[in-house]
C-alpha cells in the first residue's frame, strides 16, 4: 500500500476563531484507495506558501513510499537540504502528513491508531481547557478582567473540567523577553486569586504565557504567582533557550511547563537535559507527528517528566494527541477546545464528559472528516494563524491580550 494524492484544504473556523485564524488539512489517498487526514500546526508562513510546502515534502519524500515506512520518510524530511535539524515550517507539513499515514495505516488494519504504537494504556484522557468567554462576556474587556475569567472559570468546574488554563500577563511580542510591568504582574496575581477563589479545590490552574519574559521577569512573575499553587508556568521565556528556562525553574516554585513551540524529539531533549521544565507539551502537528511524539513521551518518562499535548488548532490535531496519550504511561492531561464548528468537522466524534475524553476504538483516527463543511469555510484573510504583537508592551497604559486570533492581522 504506497501514497499515492495529496490534497490539502485551509478551514477558517467561524468567528470567535477559537483555535486559530486558519486550520490546514492534508488528505493522503493511497494506491489502494485508503484516505488518511492530518493537521499541521501554526505555520510560519502565508497558508498559500504552506500549501506548496506540504506539496514539496510529500512529492519528495513520501509519494509512492510504502505508508507504513515513516521512520524512513521522517529520516528523508529531516535530512532534506544538507541539515539533520527542525526547520520548523518543513516539520509542520510533515507533521500533518505524518499524522495522515496513521489514519490511513489504522483504517486499514482496522484499528486505533494507538493499538498500533503501544496500544491502550488510558482509557479516558484528562482534558482541560483555556478560560473563553462566555455570551455575556464583552470583548476585549473580557481578556482584562478578573472578575470574568472567575465566572468562565465556574462554568468549566461546572460542565466537570478539573483543570483551567488563562494568561493574564499581557502581550507576547516580536522584541523578545521582556521584563513586566507592575500592574501586568498585580493584574496576573489578581487573575489567580479570583480563579482560586472560583474553583477552589475542585480544579488546577494552569498559568498561561507566550514566552514573553526575560528570566528575571519570568522569575518576578513565577514568585507573585507561587501563592495561588497553578499546576504549572507555560513558557515563561521564549523557548529557544533551555538553560534560561532552567534558571526560571530553579527560581520558582510551580513547575514550569514548554513544548508548543518546540520540533522534534532532539529539542525536547535539549529542554530535558537541561532541567528546564518537568512537564512537555508537544502540538503534534508541529513536533512532528504521532510518532515522533511517542519518541518524546519516552524521553520524558526517563527524565521523571509528564506530556500534556497541547491544543490550539483544529480536531484532526486534538484527535491525533489524543491517540497519543491513550498509549502512553506518563500523560498528565491534555488540552481541548470545544466548539461546535471543531466538533461537526469531525462528525462529533470527540465528546468531553466531566472533563474527560473516552478515546475512541475506530479506526485510523477514530474521526469522519467533513470535506464539505471544510470546502464551505475557506480562509480568505491575509494573516498567520498566530501572530506576534510588533509595538513593545506598554508599562504607562494597561496591556492586554487578546486571546486566540483577531481575524484581522495586527501590527502589520
Amino acid at each position: 500500500m504506497k501514497l499515492a494524492d495529496l490534497e490539502i484544504f485551509v478551514v477558517a473556523p467561524p468567528a470567535p476563531g477559537w483555535g486559530g485564524r486558519y486550520w490546514i488539512v492534508p488528505k493522503l489517498t493511497t494506491d489502494t484507495g485508503v484516505v488518511g487526514y492530518g493537521e499541521c500546526y501554526a505555520a510560519s508562513v502565508g497558508p498559500e506558501a504552506m500549501k506548496a510546502v506540504i506539496a514539496d515534502v510529500f512529492a519528495r519524500h513520501m509519494a509512492g513510499e510504502e505508508v507504513e515506512n515513516i521512520e524512513l520518510m521522517f529520516r528523508r524530511v529531516l535530512s532534506s537540504g544538507f541539515t539533520q535539524r527542525p526547520d520548523l515550517t518543513v516539520m509542520g507539513a510533515w507533521s500533518g502528513l505524518e499524522i495522515a499515514c496513521w489514519d490511513i495505516l489504522g483504517k486499514d488494519r482496522d484499528k486505533p491508531v494507538h493499538a498500533l504504537i503501544g496500544g491502550r494504556l488510558n482509557e479516558r484522557v484528562r482534558c482541560y481547557s483555556y478560560l473563553y468567554p462566555g455570551e455575556d462576556h464583552p470583548l476585549p474587556a473580557f481578556w482584562n478582567s478578573p472578575e470574568m475569567a472567575g465566572e468562565a472559570a465556574i462554568a468549566l468546574v461546572e460542565q466537570g473540567y478539573t483543570a483551567v488554563k488563562f494568561d493574564p500577563a499581557g502581550p507576547y511580542t516580536i522584541r523578545g523577553g521582556h521584563m513586566p510591568a507592575l500592574s501586568d504582574i498585580s493584574r496576573s496575581m489578581a487573575f489567580c486569586e479570583a480563579v482560586r477563589d472560583a474553583v477552589g479545590d475542585k480544579a488546577d490552574i494552569l498559568f498561561g504565557t507566550h514566552g514573553q519574559f526575560s528570566v528575571p521577569g519570568a522569575i518576578r512573575m513565577g514568585r507573585a504567582i507561587e501563592a495561588y499553587d497553578p499546576l504549572w508556568y507555560e513558557e515563561p521565556v521564549p523557548p529557544g533557550d533551555p538553560r534560561a528556562m532552567a534558571e526560571v525553574a530553579r527560581a520558582v516554585g510551580v513547575p514550569v511547563a514548554t513544548g508548543e513551540r518546540l520540533a522534534t524529539a532532539q529539542e525536547f531533549a535539549d529542554v530535558l537535559k537541561a532541567g528546564a521544565a518537568r512537564i512537555l507539551q508537544p502540538a503534534l502537528g508541529r513536533a512532528g507527528g504521532i510518532w515522533e511524539g511517542r519518541k518524546i513521551a519516552v524521553l520524558a518518562e526517563h527524565f521523571g517528566a509528564q506530556v500534556a499535548p497541547h491544543l490550539y488548532a483544529g480536531p484532526v490535531e486534538w484527535a491525533a494527541n489524543l491517540q497519543l496519550c491513550a498509549a502512553i504511561p506518563n500523560l498528565l492531561m491534555a488540552e481541548t477546545i470545544e466548539t461546535d464548528f471543531h466538533s461537526a468537522l469531525v462528525g462529533g466524534a470527540i465528546r468531553v464528559e466531566g472533563s474527560y475524553v473516552e478515546v475512541s476504538n475506530a479506526p485510523g483516527l477514530g474521526i469522519e472528516f467533513d470535506e464539505e463543511l471544510a470546502r464551505a469555510h475557506p480562509y480568505e484573510d491575509e494573516g498567520l494563524h498566530l501572530q506576534m504583537q510588533e509595538a513593545p508592551m506598554s508599562y504607562h497604559e494597561e496591556n492586554v491580550f487578546e486571546g486566540g486570533a483577531p481575524p484581522k492581522p495586527v501590527d502589520r
